[in-house]
């Protein structure tokens, strides 16, 4: 134990090594507040005194959420000159802590980069503020802790190298960890070879570049064969001679060539959407040309721009792939529908979207800030007016990815092996989980999409209904007229009697039109009941499927092995009884992992390709009813139209029927006088009944356009 007048500390309870100091957990005396205390070793002291002293004074200069705290300095009881800083304690250690964990083995999850980015930029900005540079930035020296909120929380830390630099002063010394080295300082430090360079503060921004790189995928950017530590000629020849653009290189074999890498792999957990928004921020911090590299005004000014951005989540339904689309709050819906085409290749005149259910029309000039909230298990359901075939989710399979155990015992190979299980179990779980988010997310978007056609259907019957309803009214008052028209014509040539002809046959072919739709229609409501039945049935077997439970018990029994392997690597020799535990365990490891793989491969791969091809099948379905279904909704539209042709015509024709009295009854002969006055009075009386009834008619066809004008208004996709 060891202690100085106002905090105390276990020798083991270390936080954290280096080369000249120590980081235990302390606690205060008093309050019991748990405190992080920096203890100097001898190391320390034989730097020169402005080098000994340069951390207290920038960190006492510092006061940001997302750097650690310095609370005091004091000194060990038992010696006057050992100094101690007492710093804010981080529970959640180092970024690197976690970055080691299996679950993280291919990066951070999305959300969590984004607080890491958040918070480093933050913390950055803040350091150039008051003209810091700080020269050892690392995932080890990002401290977490948990917010009240839950949410972590990261915080720069170690300022043992920092010194001030203004933007346009130079330093000549050398610090830092020798794979975040930039490749001037790495050159003198590392390879010892003469440097006659001064460096900048853009030095930070490439030791940022490889530490969002490692967040990012697990692994460090730039790779020689054996390692950067066992090679670092090779490691020196990456980083100087990596082409503009490229964001990581790797060797793969001894003295052989070296692969550059321009896009975050595809096991990065990262979306295409925000892998596209960091990677040009990567090439351009990851230059080795400082005249090249991005100054600190751009780097804030990019990275900004990407944490001020619109997460709008999509689920491509044709596809069955997810998306994030990054976009800025007042971007427009036209923005937005581009960048929805530059991941998707639908183009933005053929998506259609849903949300929660309902039919979602996005105006062009919308702005993202009016777009309906959307997280990743509610995302926008967009539907392509174009046939498309699924495509599904892009993965490895994680068969390749599990290690193998070596016969012997050796636990330093058999804790690594244990831990390369782990992370291809993690990988694994994950794969099945978005599995069957994607199942989930197809059923509920055919479901809308399906309940949307239902809709639509009722609303073509109404149509055809109101459109029978008018056509009714009309055969009937054009057959009275034409026989009004007909006793007048025995009189003399009447030119309206072909017209009359005409309206005629024009009803008559509206009515063969109309009496085609019912039978279509029918046949639609039996595909979409058939649809929303399959959509049923798979909604109960994916709630029944319990193969995520079955890996999740899994992998927990696994981490118990692997902790166990943890604590047995520290130990130098196990005894007979402890060999034969570590032999079970090895083999329960295997034995789990062929589990994993087995409900894997049998269970989530199987349904999931099921569920695509039974996809496929009823997109097509839909596609062909969507398109069908627009055509009889065109056609309806036509055969309104027709009919306020007809009764136009017919308007007209009543119109001139007094006229044709008058005529008809001006060229009778006189013998015939008395007869023909007493027939032109049943005409005329005809003619007055005839007009009332018209006016009925007029009413209820007026009724019925209305009617029908707004089905059209509500028929949405027709």
């Amino acid at each position: 134990m060891q202690s100085t007048l106002s905090y105390l500390w276990k020798m083991d309870d270390v936080l954290g090594q280096g080369a000249t100091a120590s980081v235990y957990k302390a606690r205060n005396k008093k309050s019991g507040e748990l405190v992080a205390v920096k203890v100097f070793n001898t190391a320390s002291y034989l730097r020169p005194q402005e080098a000994q002293i340069r951390e207290f004074e920038v960190l006492r200069k510092l006061n940001h959420q997302n750097i650690v705290k310095l609370f005091a300095v004091e000194e060990i009881q038992e010696s006057s000159k050992q100094k101690v800083l007492v710093m804010e304690y981080c529970s959640g250690g180092s970024l690197l802590g976690l970055l080691e964990e299996p679950e993280n083995a291919f990066g951070l999850s999305e959300s969590e980069f984004l607080i890491v980015l958040r918070c480093v930029v933050a913390g950055m900005n803040h350091l150039r503020e008051n003209g810091i540079v700080h020269r050892d930035i690392k995932p080890g020296n990002i401290m977490r802790l948990t917010g009240e909120d839950g949410e972590s929380i990261y915080k720069l830390t170690d300022f043992g190298a920092a010194r001030e630099l203004d933007d346009d002063e130079k330093f000549e010394s050398v610090y830092g960890t020798e794979e975040y080295l930039h490749p001037d300082m790495y050159k003198r430090a590392v390879l010892k070879k003469p440097q006659q360079k001064a460096y900048g503060v853009t030095v930070d921004l490439w030791s940022i570049g490889v530490t969002f790189y490692h967040a990012a995928t697990g692994r460090l950017p730039f790779i020689p064969f054996g390692g950067p530590r066992r090679n670092k000629e090779i490691m020196y020849k990456i980083t100087t001679e990596k082409p503009s653009g490229a964001i990581a290189g790797t060797q793969d074999q001894e003295n052989g060539p070296i692969a550059w890498t321009y896009e975050l792999p595809i096991a990065c957990r990262l979306s295409l959407g925000l892998k596209r928004q960091l990677v040009p921020v990567l090439a351009n911090i990851l230059e080795a040309d400082q005249e090249e590299c991005w100054g600190f005004d751009q780097f804030f000014a990019e990275t900004n721009d990407i944490l001020h951005r619109t997460i709008i989540h999509i689920f491509s339904l044709s596809q069955v792939s997810m998306h994030r689309v990054y976009i800025h709050s007042y971007n427009t819906a036209t923005i937005f529908l581009e960048q929805v085409f530059s991941q998707t290749n639908i183009a933005p005149h053929h998506q259609e979207y849903f949300f929660e259910g309902h039919p979602c029309d996005l105006e062009p000039n919308l702005q993202a800030h009016n777009f309906p909230r959307t997280t990743e298990n509610s995302p926008l359901i967009m539907l392509s007016m174009e046939l498309e075939d699924p495509v599904g989710l892009r993965y490895r399979d994680p068969a390749l990815e599990f290690p193998k155990f070596l016969p012997k015992i050796d636990v330093v190979v058999d804790c690594s092996t244990a831990k390369g299980v782990l992370t291809a179990t993690y990988q694994t779980l994950r794969i099945s989980q978005s599995f069957l988010q994607c199942q989930e997310l197809l059923l509920s978007g055919l479901y809308w999409v399906s309940e949307t056609l239902k809709t639509e259907c009722l609303q073509i019957l109404e149509k055809r209904q109101a459109i029978v309803a008018t056509f009714g009214c009309l055969q009937q008052e054009e057959m009275k007229l034409s026989r009004l028209y007909e006793t007048i014509a025995a009189e003399g040539e009447i030119p309206e009697m072909k017209t009359m002809a005409e309206l005629k046959t024009r009803l008559q072919a509206v009515s063969e039109e109309i009496s085609r739709y019912a039978h279509s229609i029918s046949e639609h409501q039996a595909t979409i009941r058939c649809i929303l039945s399959e959509v049923g049935k798979k909604w109960s077997q994916l709630k029944e499927d319990r193969s995520i439970q079955k890996m999740e018990a899994c992998l927990d029994k696994m981490q118990l092995i692997y902790s166990q392997f943890k604590k047995v690597r520290k130990c130098l020799r196990l005894g007979y009884n402890e060999q034969q535990i570590h032999k079970l365990d090895k083999v329960n490891l295997g034995h789990l992992a062929k589990k994993v793989l087995s409900v894997f491969h049998e269970n989530c791969v199987q349904h999931y390709q099921a569920a695509l091809s039974g996809h496929g099948t009823r997109m097509r379905k839909t596609f062909e009813m969507k398109k069908n279904l627009k055509k009889l909704n065109k056609s309806l539209t036509m055969c309104s139209t027709e009919m306020s042709e007809c009764q136009n015509c017919l308007y007209k024709a009543l119109d001139e029927l007094p006229q044709r009295i008058l005529q008809c009854k001006m060229t009778s002969s006189a013998p015939r006088q008395l007869y023909v006055n007493q027939k032109h009075q049943d005409m005329v009386f005809g003619m007055q009944e005839l007009q009332d009834q018209m006016k009925i008619v007029a009413h209820n066809l007026q009724l019925n356009n209305s009617i029908i004008q707004r089905l059209n208004g509500i028929a949405p996709g027709l």
